[in-house]
């Protein structure tokens, strides 16, 4: 099963970062950002964290919680959270239940080689958990803005 635009997104639990571990229920009434990227620390997903980073405290005031999601360890993402200092989690998803729930795991080429990954994504779930936007093969420049747009008009009708 995976989700579709304008359908509830099914409840889901995943590791965090943070005290405790993230469930979508316990978002009821807010909106959610969730990104998917391929790798912490690396420069794209650096930049794309950042960004997301940068503009919180508007995402914040749009009533939306902006969540990471990747394959690494929580040990891994605590550490990229902690080098980067980002003001929100990081959802650990080694057994690739989100990314296989989201359809981000797609065939890949890197210098030559063929492997499986996750396909930079971003959704944005409406305070109700339905799946409002989608954004799929995500180059990072402007990206973050894009969302933010989203998740204000969202916001602004209620």
């Amino acid at each position: 099963m995976t989700v579709t635009l304008n359908a509830s997104v099914p409840e889901f639990t995943a590791l965090s970062t943070g005290a405790e571990a993230f469930s979508l229920a316990a978002f009821k009434g807010q909106q959610l950002v969730l990104y998917f990227y391929p790798k912490d620390s690396t420069p794209g997903c650096t930049s794309e964290g950042q960004g997301f980073a940068e503009r919180h405290a508007e995402f914040l005031a749009a009533n939306t919680q902006v969540f990471g999601i990747s394959r690494d360890s929580l040990k891994s993402h605590e550490k990229f959270k902690q080098a980067q200092g980002f003001p929100f989690e990081l959802l650990s998803d080694t057994d690739e239940t989100l990314c296989r729930l989201f359809d981000v795991i797609k065939p890949k080429k890197l210098y030559g080689k063929d492997y499986i990954g996750i396909e930079r994504s971003t959704f944005l779930l409406d305070k109700n958990g339905v799946l409002r936007h989608q954004w799929r093969g995500v180059k990072v420049p402007g990206h973050v803005n894009a969302v933010l747009a989203a998740a204000l008009e969202l916001h602004r009708q209620g």
